[in-house]
């Protein structure tokens, strides 16, 4: 894991918005154009703390970086949709801001800032859901 990513993986597994915390932590994307179809996802990062108010140790979050499957739409590019989709539909399934379900394999991970994050062909994503803590 690169030393840059650790900071970033804390300030999000310790923030009370995850989605917020993401977009802090990757900054100013105006900068960066993502292509074709894929789509930008920032990296989910559980809590520190769990529901049972357990502290997870750092290494297990530092494990989401490499194999967490939920993260944050962040960017698209101009064609992340599907032929399927009709136009009121059209690339929908990666809204910024929406949180989604890859399989790790299907991402190529990179870092922006320092913060995790997949680069996913739009086709690659297989859910939508409103809190990311429901996957594992």
């Amino acid at each position: 894991m690169s030393v840059a990513s650790a900071k970033k993986i804390e300030e999000i597994s310790r923030a009370a918005n995850p989605k917020l915390a993401i977009f802090a932590a990757v900054g100013d994307l105006n900068a960066v154009e993502v292509l074709s179809d894929l789509v930008l996802i920032g990296t989910y990062i559980r809590p520190e703390k769990n529901e049972r108010g357990i502290l997870l140790p750092i290494e297990h979050l530092r494990e989401d970086e490499f194999q967490g499957k939920a993260g944050l739409v962040l960017k698209t590019g101009p064609l992340a949709y599907a032929e399927w989709e009709d136009e009121a539909a059209r690339g929908l399934n990666a809204q910024v801001g929406t949180w989604v379900v890859c399989a790790v394999k299907d991402g190529w991970p990179v870092q922006i800032n320092g913060t995790p994050c997949r680069l996913v062909p739009y086709d690659k994503i297989r859910l939508r859901v409103a809190d990311p803590n429901i996957i594992y």
